[in-house]
């Protein structure tokens, strides 16, 4: 039979269905009968649900996978395998090590070295490398595994979490994070593993040493599981240098990290993301060098006992990990009570946004700095780097650092209340767990089981992030259609 197709401007084109090709077997119709049973089974439902719920609530996925890595962590942990002496570990140990070691935190309350089993170790290390990946990203790739594709939703706040200009750049970006934590993890082994090999250790501890303080470094976690730890390297450049320079990358963020091989050639490219961290982070950075430098110089406990050079180096190391890795070789008992408020400062400014760091940012710390100027030069808009920077950015950063200072502020309060220790050492440990530093001034290990529980839970906070928890916790976020009346009351 022969059709005309009422839309072709030529009538003598009709349609033959007699001569159309025999269908794929890709392309023949389902029928009821012929539907593949594997829809209505368990797992295809589970399947549905679970990318209904990543695509609706992307946040609470995030802090819902993050808080179900540390319960397998501390199930792993509590098993007789993952100790020395064979016997379950207290499970606030157990739970406190897997947060610490999730949240790349680096607070412990048993010596990792001694304490742990070989098997108990290979746990903190998998644990520390998927801490480091962050807790939108791994939710992202979650998704991308579950849904094989992102939804826009979640798109949209894993973006604001990964500093992404473009929704079409995080599955990209995803692949990049692994890729670039791999290498430099492999790089950092290269280099530690020659050292290693010279302390008179058979070639598996070598290897062993040198991985897992590779993976320690970058993902600014502090776990070593050295006997004895740093202390014999405290002279010692070829283990000094690794350690800030794996920490700097660490602390960066994959988006800097990113965007610099990309635009190094051009730097005029660079995102002003990237230009707000790389300045700001070494302008505290040497603020930080130099203030913690003059306040131990003199220190027979710590810097005082060391040659010039070792003081110097002793500096740096000091401003690479007070602000994100915890790793230190000098006593951090011994050190002054104002270099203790120093390194309180640092740590809870933190790292780069989206990095193995925790804090409240470095360019959060940025933005409120460039407020305060604008503010004070009278500016009606905040510019840098050639760019405005919107109201709402402002509000984010303000918003921030209120929860942030609220949290570590309450926390002291208990902290003071449940345990013995002075306001300093309080205030030490708690933004230490809350930004996920890992410094200590040496209570962690004597602290009752209330307190552990407490800063478990500021690591907990301070690893998935406070806009992020707030967001799980369904804040509002819609706009209003209907805006009040403006007014200014008197500040100040």
């Amino acid at each position: 039979m022969k059709f005309p197709l009422p839309f072709s401007r030529n009538k003598n084109v009709v349609f033959r269905p007699d001569r159309l090709p025999p269908l794929k077997a890709t392309e023949q119709s389902v029928t009821p009968s012929s539907r593949p049973r594997t829809e209505n089974t368990l797992i295809a439902r589970l399947r549905q649900a679970a990318d209904y719920y990543a695509r609706t609530y992307p946040a609470r996925v995030a802090v819902g996978i993050f808080a179900t890595i540390i319960a397998i962590v501390t199930g792993l942990l509590s098993l007789p395998i993952a100790t020395t002496s064979g016997q379950r570990a207290p499970f606030a140990d157990a739970l406190f090590t897997a947060t610490s070691a999730v949240c790349v935190t680096g607070l412990v309350t048993v010596d990792t070295a001694s304490y742990w089993s070989p098997f108990g170790q290979v746990v903190l290390a998998i644990a520390i490398s998927i801490g480091g990946l962050g807790v939108m990203t791994l939710a992202s790739a979650l998704g991308l595994a579950v849904s094989h594709h992102l939804g826009l939703t979640q798109r949209l706040l894993a973006a604001s979490e990964t500093k992404t200009s473009s929704l079409g750049q995080l599955g990209s970006l995803l692949k990049a994070v692994v890729v670039t934590a791999l290498t430099v993890d492999f790089l950092l082994f290269l280099v530690l593993l020659p050292r290693f090999l010279t302390l008179e250790n058979d070639f598996a501890h070598s290897v062993w040493y040198a991985l897992f303080t590779a993976i320690s470094i970058f993902n600014n976690a502090g776990f070593i599981i050295l006997p004895g730890g740093l202390a014999p390297f405290t002279s010692d450049i070829w283990m000094i240098t690794p350690i800030i320079l794996g920490t700097f990358l660490g602390a960066i963020g994959f988006p800097v990290m990113r965007d610099l091989s990309a635009n190094w050639r051009t730097p005029k490219r660079l995102s002003l993301h990237t230009k707000l961290t790389l300045v700001v982070y070494f302008a505290l950075y040497i603020v930080n060098v130099i203030l913690v430098g003059a306040s131990e110089w003199q220190n027979e406990a710590t810097f005082g006992k060391l040659s010039v050079l070792d003081r110097v180096m002793h500096s740096l190391l000091a401003g690479a990990n007070s602000r994100t890795s915890g790793i230190s070789i000098v006593d951090m008992s011994e050190m002054t009570r104002g270099t203790w408020f120093i390194q309180d400062i640092f740590m809870f400014i933190g790292g780069g946004s989206a990095s193995t760091a925790g804090g409240m940012k470095v360019t959060t710390f940025a933005i409120l700095a460039l407020a305060v100027l604008a503010e004070a030069r009278g500016d009606r808009d905040i510019e840098v780097f050639g760019r405005r920077i919107p109201p709402s950015t402002v509000r984010v950063a303000i918003a921030v650092t209120l929860i942030g200072s609220f949290i570590v502020a309450a926390a002291t309060l208990v902290m003071l209340l449940i345990t013995p220790f002075s306001l300093d050492q309080a205030l030490f440990e708690t933004i230490s767990a809350f930004a996920t530093v890992g410094l200590s001034t040496g209570i962690t290990p004597l602290l009752p089981d209330g307190a552990k529980y407490l800063l478990t839970l500021l690591m907990f906070l301070g690893r998935v992030g406070t806009m992020t928890f707030a967001a799980a916790l369904a804040l509002r976020s819609r706009r209003r259609v209907i805006r009040l009346p403006e007014e200014s009351p008197i500040v100040g």
